[in-house]
């Protein structure tokens, strides 16, 4: 794979683990990390911006609307008073930094790459607005396309561990997530967004059961086999609290053991809450598996 230019960032493929560090502009983040919409929440963020770079951050995912199992959608204006002041801030304070909008609204990611941001964070893998791949590929964005078979009737709520999703009926997980991220691709294709601009996302946590999950992660290196870098999202997912029976705060270990073996398996980003711990595992891990890169 060719590396990816970003300005004046390069991300080479397979040299090393990328850390994307998540900036919830949410009050209902399953984390419990999300921020309050305000001045404040501007000024939160962004020293929040500040120790994830300094802990060794490469880009900062800004997200403005939960994600969440059972969590409730907002509309458009509502995500834009959310995210745009904070992705201002952070390119205005932290100039050089890489900035992603976790997004699948056309309109906002359009004001959000107006404003700064550099790359699409999409869990409906151009699937949830139909005008989002245009908006994509006129901006010439690089983009993160995930596997999503979210339902919210199937939603399973634990009270100390939160919720989850049931999971979808599969015929074969592997293939059916490999087949459904490539008509994914296939729709970026369409719009003119180029190969080397797309990043996938298998989509833990999002419409898989718990031992699902489990098993996209041990078999990433499938997913990776399609030619396209990965982008993994283990951080505090249910699927690590119902293993551990622990609630999001207590899933740092779970995370750090999901993400190793992620990369091991051929992750090229780790997207995690807990940028100093992870960042030290990914290096770690590096050092083990990637030794010939370096």
């Amino acid at each position: 794979m060719q590396p990816l230019a970003i300005g004046r960032h390069t991300l080479a493929w397979g040299a090393r683990t990328y850390v994307m560090g998540i900036v919830n502009a949410t009050p209902d983040s399953f984390s419990g990390d999300g921020l309050l919409a305000g001045e404040d929440a501007v000024s939160a963020a962004l020293a929040q911006a500040r120790r994830f770079v300094d802990a060794g951050a490469d880009i900062l995912d800004v997200g403005g609307e939960s994600t969440r199992p059972g969590s409730q959608p907002v509309d458009a204006d509502e995500e834009l008073a959310r995210v745009i002041p904070i992705i201002r801030a952070i390119v205005r304070e932290l100039p050089g930094t890489l900035v992603s909008v976790d997004t699948y609204k056309a309109a906002v990611a359009e004001e959000a790459l107006d404003a700064g941001a550099h790359i699409v964070n999409d869990v409906w893998g151009l699937r949830g607005d139909p005008g989002l791949a245009e908006v994509v590929a006129r901006k010439k964005a690089p983009v993160v396309l995930m596997h999503n078979r979210s339902n919210p009737a199937s939603v399973e709520v634990r009270a100390r561990l939160g919720s989850a999703y049931a999971g979808a009926e599969y015929d074969d997980l592997l293939e059916d997530v490999k087949r459904e991220l490539l008509e994914s691709v296939a729709l970026a294709h369409e719009a003119g967004i180029p190969d080397e601009r797309i990043i996938l996302d298998p989509g833990v946590g999002f419409g898989k059961t718990v031992e699902q999950n489990l098993e996209l992660v041990d078999r990433l290196d499938e997913i990776r086999a399609l030619g396209y870098p990965i982008l993994l999202g283990p951080s505090r997912k249910s699927f690590i609290g119902y293993t551990l029976d622990l609630p999001p705060g207590q899933r740092v270990e779970g995370t750090a053991a999901s993400a190793a073996v992620g990369i091991v398996r051929g992750a090229d980003i780790i997207r995690i809450h807990d940028v100093t711990a992870m960042a030290r595992v990914a290096r770690m891990t590096d050092a083990i598996v990637r030794r010939s890169a370096n």
